[in-house]
């Protein structure tokens, strides 16, 4: 620990806090993963706070408040059939003025079936956690396209930038290239 680390934060109780509250909150990315897929949309919504909300970069989802967030994905359920979402590499990041409050950056895949089409996606989801009720939940949850595409066409759509075809018209993925990081990196070393 630094010397700059304040004394209540090296306890060993603290650090023990600290662990479970991070296995918790994977569990919870875990569970929504699984609700997800199940449509079991009463899970979904145990997984938001009472205010939670759902959003994605695009604007197409947009949702605050449990039942709001519940009644959306009833709407994304109209037109997907069977999922499969799972998650990867996840950063928790706890506010050191709140031992309630942690955001979070979490790597997601799906696969899909939307309108009759099976689709491949690549995501992020960023958080923003709460302990609510003595449970961590989402208080807001943001979502981000790498890709949605379908599975032949993979090869072919990586190459540009419109990696987003979940919709009639392609439009622009939601990162790498509109990240700050991404735009400053190319501004300083131009590609050839």
């Amino acid at each position: 620990m630094s010397s700059s680390t304040p004394l209540e934060y090296t306890t060993l109780a603290r650090r023990i806090e600290r662990l479970e509250a991070r296995a918790e909150i994977r569990e919870l990315v875990a569970r929504y993963c699984f609700a997800v897929d199940g449509r079991d949309v009463e899970g979904i919504g145990e997984c938001f706070t009472r205010g939670g909300a759902f959003r994605s970069y695009d604007g197409k989802m947009d949702a605050t408040g449990r039942a709001a967030v519940i009644e959306q994905f009833h709407g994304r359920f109209a037109v997907l059939g069977p999922s499969n979402h799972f998650t990867h590499d996840q950063i928790v990041t706890f506010d050191d003025s709140d031992a309630g409050s942690a955001t979070g950056l979490v790597n997601a895949h799906a696969e899909v079936v939307r309108n009759g089409r099976p689709l491949l996606a690549s995501l992020r989801y960023h958080d923003d956690y709460r302990r609510e009720d003595g449970r961590w939940r989402f208080h807001v949850r943001t979502l981000a396209f790498f890709y949605y595409v379908e599975p032949q066409r993979y090869h072919e759509v990586m190459l540009g930038t419109l990696r987003n075809e979940a919709y009639p018209a392609p439009h622009p993925a939601d990162f790498p290239e509109a990240l700050p990081t991404w735009q400053h990196y190319y501004r300083e070393r131009p590609r050839r």
